[in-house]
């Protein structure tokens, strides 16, 4: 198969979706892969890189759209890019769908057969394709709250780990899964109090073992939403409902028993985000106020830790890939978690919880 990797276009996107120790991995399953120039220079990859584990270099990236049999990026597709996809094209990606009905109208009129990344799962139930990126978004989520919480950007001039003889930074986790997790543990490595709030009882006793009493675990109701976030300097968003919407338990009347200039972080944004008052944003613009609470909504957050982020995500990614690029989408049929991950085949969703968030027939 010939698998093609274009340049990200995202706003401050530079992960790859394929790094040259993963392209040598397609080319020894005999697979021929085409890059676009310049598409690995925010991990340090240059075109000679890429030439040395036998990829081939294109000028464009309509020359990938227009000759591979399978995509492989890491954001989804952008406007000028899913025109260019067709029927007989997997793309293998992260998609995002729920909250984005252009780009699912866009994929479906395409016909292409789109696998996202954030939907494979495994025996257990488990992501692992999003688990990687979430585990990076959670560790960024504490350095985005520190930053926008000083005066300097607006927040409250708070420092997160505080000093001796001043009490630190208060951080409220919402939601016990991948992203609340390591949220927690950057928050607490730094000297924060932390709170995580979730609904699931036993995932609360299993976050209290794992944290030693270092942080406080919430069963997650409105009054304790309501209390935590009034005492908070900063909130970080990490529910996830997998293919769905994120669901909004903070709603705008509440913003206004924050803090003045205390801090949401919503790393559930691309998901539609779990704040009534989040929009995306971009590393460009990361930021903006709502009721006197920054809101921080930027929806690519791994994307400004390319190296890391872009080895972390091949290392999960690539057996499915290379499962995909062997047997085509017969090995989506011959594996249930990999079929959770197709979204979009033959015009239609065919995912049923994103078929469902989106208000449209599977």
């Amino acid at each position: 198969m010939r698998i093609g990797v274009p340049k990200e276009i995202k706003n401050h996107e530079y992960r790859v979706g394929l790094t040259p120790g993963a392209v040598r991995e397609y080319v020894a399953h005999g697979h021929e892969v085409i890059v676009q120039t310049g598409a690995g220079a925010g991990i340090a990859a240059d075109d000679d890189a890429y030439r040395a584990a036998r990829a081939r270099i294109v000028d464009t990236a309509e020359e990938v759209f227009a000759t591979a049999q399978m995509v492989v990026k890491v954001k989804e597709p952008q406007p000028g890019e899913w025109v260019q996809l067709r029927e007989d094209q997997i793309l293998f990606t992260y998609l995002h769908l729920a909250p984005d009905p252009e780009q699912a109208k866009g994929l479906q009129a395409s016909g292409v057969t789109a696998v996202a990344y954030e939907t494979v799962a495994d025996a257990r139930g488990h992501l692992p394709l999003l688990a990687p990126m979430s585990e990076v978004a959670g560790r960024l989520s504490i350095e985005a709250a520190g930053t926008a919480l000083k005066a300097v950007n607006g927040g409250r001039g708070v420092l997160i780990g505080g000093v001796p003889g001043v009490q630190p930074a208060r951080i409220v986790v919402l939601g016990g899964g991948v992203v609340g997790t390591h949220a927690a543990r950057m928050a607490v490595g730094l000297g924060a109090e932390v709170t995580i709030i979730d609904r699931s009882i036993p995932r609360l006793r299993e976050l209290d073992e794992l944290f030693q009493g270092r942080v406080r675990t919430r069963v997650s109701t409105l009054e304790s939403i309501e209390h935590e976030i009034s005492e908070a300097d900063a909130v970080i968003g990490a529910v996830l409902i997998p293919g769905a919407s994120a669901p909004k338990l903070v709603m705008r009347p509440m913003l206004k028993l924050m803090k003045p200039r205390a801090v949401l972080v919503d790393v559930a944004i691309d998901q539609g985000g779990c704040f009534e008052t989040s929009h995306a944003t971009t590393h460009a613009e990361p930021t903006y106020e709502v009721d006197g609470v920054i809101h921080y909504c930027v929806a690519n957050m791994p994307g400004a830790v390319p190296l890391t982020s872009s080895h972390a995500l091949n290392n999960a990614t690539l057996p499915y890939g290379l499962a995909l690029a062997d047997r085509g989408y017969a090995a989506a049929e011959a594996d249930a978690g990999l079929m959770a991950g197709v979204n979009v085949r033959g015009g239609k969703i065919v995912n049923k919880v994103v078929a469902e968030a989106l208000g449209v027939a599977g």
